[in-house]
């Protein structure tokens, strides 16, 4: 299997364990509840940012540019993840 085919194999193995955890975690306490339209999000949102992290290491050559964008990126992640869950910024797709 050619190393592109094992990178994305990986990347969609990483989104399915991330959704697995508040799928088992709503098995065990009602805290959590998460509705099918939260898992599709969620797994929008990880599969596009993991193809963004494939793009960067196909298309980057420059050690430093790569480590910036991954950065740069993990970043606004975690502010779209935060903003998702809670709504810290107070937009339209805030959560809560």
């Amino acid at each position: 299997m050619q190393a592109k085919n094992k990178r994305r194999i990986c990347i969609l193995t990483i989104i399915g364990m991330i959704l697995l955890i508040p799928f088992i975690a709503m098995q065990f306490t009602p805290e959590v509840r998460w509705a099918l339209a939260d898992f599709v999000i969620a797994g929008i949102v990880l599969l596009g940012f993991g193809s963004m992290i494939e793009g960067i290491i196909l298309k980057i050559q420059n050690r430093t540019y790569k480590t910036l964008l991954y950065i740069i990126l993990i970043i606004l992640f975690l502010l779209l993840w935060a903003e998702l869950a809670v709504g810290i910024f107070n937009s339209p797709i805030a959560g809560s």
